[in-house]
């Protein structure tokens, strides 16, 4: 009911309906149109009352309130079910907490982290209302070989958004990352549990510095924002709304056929690490390659020094000789 309330306000945004019109057409008393409209301001929706013109939805703070992204997002799967927090310790968490309520598709969104995590245990910085942090919740009917791939659609989703909305020069470092500059400004964290022959949930997690004016000291050379790296600061709802739609398109066109090329394309173009010389860390090993591909399973090849050719499924690169890169 309180969707459906939201739903005729945005409908006549900036303008008043009455709470008698409201009751009438959702078929409720004026008492419970009253009780959710207070419900909806609590969530942080500026709703405006007024006595003997109803109610009206005016120009909402910087916040990304399910209401309003659900109303310009046209995704059939991705995002159709929508979970906001002001605040949580991890998006990640929660969805694995809570995955046999949380539909194929669910989108997990907060504006703070209190423990937001990247790869290798770190920590991840979430500041309140400056980022977006947010996990997808997938259940697809795929082989559990095939969960490794989402990472890839992920990533795509991202550098492809930030790119066009931007115009910064975002580039892909294989496997989750963003970098502009040699800086990262996105991370991102899959998480997966399967049986033999089957996949019970895949988590994506999506860590982007938007609006992030500063870091601490101890990051301050490796991590950025996109508003350090653009000087202007970015639409957060505009950039999600995106990145949602190009994920769904990406992972339809994906799971149509079980075919990445869409995709791959699009990481190869935009490759941080393509034709360099990189370093390669996987547990307490410790290699030094050049990087020669992007294979049709989104796994990468690698040269070593002594010239034999390997696939890597993971594992932490750095490029050498440039500094920035972490």
């Amino acid at each position: 009911m309180r969707d459906k309330i939201l739903g005729e306000l945005y409908k006549n945004k900036e303008n008043y309906i009455s709470g008698e019109l409201l009751a009438a057409d959702l078929g409720v008393s004026r008492t419970a149109v009253w009780k959710h409209i207070n419900i909806l301001k609590e969530q942080g929706y500026n709703i405006e009352t007024a006595p003997g013109k109803g109610y009206r939805l005016l120009e909402m703070e910087d916040k990304l309130l399910p209401g309003e992204i659900e109303n310009i997002l046209s995704n059939k799967v991705i995002g159709k079910q929508i979970i906001y927090f002001d605040s949580i310790d991890s998006t990640n968490g929660y969805a694995k907490k809570k995955i046999d309520q949380l539909k194929d598709g669910t989108v997990i969104l907060a504006e703070r982290q209190t423990a937001g995590r990247g790869r290798r245990g770190r920590g991840w910085v979430s500041p309140e209302g400056t980022g977006i942090w947010m996990s997808i919740v997938l259940k697809p009917d795929i082989p559990p070989r095939e969960g490794i791939k989402m990472t890839q659609i992920a990533v795509a989703a991202v550098c492809k958004s930030i790119r066009e909305l931007t115009k910064l020069d975002a580039l892909i470092k294989w496997p989750n990352d963003i970098v502009i500059n040699g800086k990262k400004v996105c991370g991102i964290l899959t998480e997966m549990a399967g049986e033999l022959n089957k996949i019970n949930y895949i988590v994506i997690g999506i860590g982007i510095n938007v609006n992030v004016k500063d870091f601490p000291e101890e990051i301050k050379k490796h991590a950025s924002s996109l508003f350090i790296e653009g000087n202007k600061k970015i639409d957060r709802k505009i950039l999600l709304v995106d990145i949602l739609k190009k994920f769904e398109n990406l992972y339809g066109a994906y799971m149509r056929n079980l075919n990445l090329n869409e995709t791959l394309s699009i990481v190869r173009n935009y490759s941080a690490i393509l034709g360099k010389n990189i370093r390669i860390i996987q547990g307490k090993s410790v290699k030094m390659a050049g990087a020669v591909d992007i294979n049709d399973d989104g796994l990468l090849l690698v040269e070593t020094e002594n010239g034999s050719r390997e696939l890597i499924s993971s594992g932490e690169i750095s490029i050498r000789g440039e500094k920035g890169y972490i």
